[in-house]
C-alpha cells in the first residue's frame, strides 16, 4: 500500500511541476475523484447508521410498546442528525468542485 502511495505521490509531483493549465487540470480530476470517494463513503456510513437507529428502535419498542412513541421521537432526531453528517459531506464536495480553493 505505501508502494502505491509514493507512486500516486510521485506521478503528483510531476503534474505539479508542470505547466499552469495542466496543473489545474490535474487538480480538477482530484477533486472530482475525492469528491466521489468522500460521498460515497458518507453516504455508506451514514446507511449504516440509520439501519442501526431504525434496528435498534425497533427491539425497543418489541420489549416495551408503551414506550413506542418516545422511541420513535428519538429515533427521527437521530435519524436527523445522521443525514445532516452527510449533507456537510455534499457541501465539502460542492466546495471541492466548483470553488476550489486551491486553484
Amino acid at each position: 500500500m505505501k508502494k502505491i502511495v509514493l507512486l500516486m505521490l510521485a506521478i503528483a509531483g510531476f503534474a505539479f511541476a508542470a505547466d499552469e493549465a495542466v496543473v489545474n487540470e490535474t487538480l480538477k480530476a482530484y477533486s472530482v475523484v475525492a469528491a466521489g470517494i468522500g460521498l460515497g463513503l458518507a453516504a455508506l456510513g451514514g446507511a449504516i447508521g440509520m439501519g442501526n437507529t431504525a434496528a435498534a428502535t425497533i427491539a425497543g419498542t418489541a420489549r416495551n410498546p408503551g414506550l413506542g412513541g418516545k422511541l420513535m421521537t428519538t429515533m427521527f432526531i437521530a435519524l436527523a442528525m445522521i443525514e445532516a453528517q452527510v449533507i456537510y459531506a455534499l457541501v465539502v464536495a460542492m466546495i471541492a468542485l466548483y470553488a476550489n480553493p486551491f486553484l
